[in-house]
């Protein structure tokens, strides 16, 4: 079984990183085609919709393209069943195990994003917050504001918020112990 990247990490101060989470950075294949992504993402939408109907879970999948990523949606209803799948440890599994079926059966290795019920939402809502934070301890007088270790993604997700409120941010550390650091522009 090969390893593959998570992206999403239930909480501010838990990491939940797979073995190979840097591998998106040190990928050396091309980038994936429109017609790649849109194959990736009816594998994963497939595989999903299986694990859905073995679970007698409600769902309606939406397959999107964003940022040279397969992405899937799930969503239903208030009141349905779903949210048994949107708590972030449950997001990040499947997302690994979706990976893996698309891996395996195009044998190459998937930067897909799954979304529960708007569980990246809300996730970038407390990035958001925590970014807010940071730059409430610069304006203090701190010199630098270092957040909490994150995936490569949620780190992505970081920069742009904290670039859109005029500073400064840059990774620092390796592995487990990667983590974002916001400066004043």
């Amino acid at each position: 079984m090969t390893d593959v990247q998570t992206d999403f990490t239930p909480s501010d101060e838990e990491a939940v990183h797979s073995p190979a989470e840097e591998m998106e950075t040190t990928e050396t294949s091309s980038p994936a085609t429109r017609a790649d992504l849109d194959r990736e993402g009816d594998i994963a939408a497939d595989y999903i919709e299986e694990l859905l109907d073995i679970a007698d879970i409600d769902g309606d999948i939406d397959i999107d393209t964003r940022n040279g990523r397969a992405y899937i949606s799930v969503n239903a209803d208030e009141g349905t069943n779903l949210r048994l799948l949107s708590k972030p440890d449950t997001v990040t599994a499947l997302q690994e195990l979706t990976r893996l079926a698309v891996q395996n059966q195009t044998g190459e290795f998937s930067r897909l994003i799954l979304d529960i019920a708007g569980s990246r939402d809300a996730r970038q809502a407390e990035l958001a917050t925590l970014v807010d934070r940071a730059i409430a301890r610069i304006e203090e007088g701190a010199s630098e504001a270092a957040l909490p270790s994150m995936s490569s993604y949620e780190r992505k997700l970081v920069h742009d918020i904290v670039s859109e409120r005029g500073y400064i941010s840059n990774s620092r550390g390796e592995g487990r112990d990667r983590h974002t650091v916001i400066t004043a522009a």
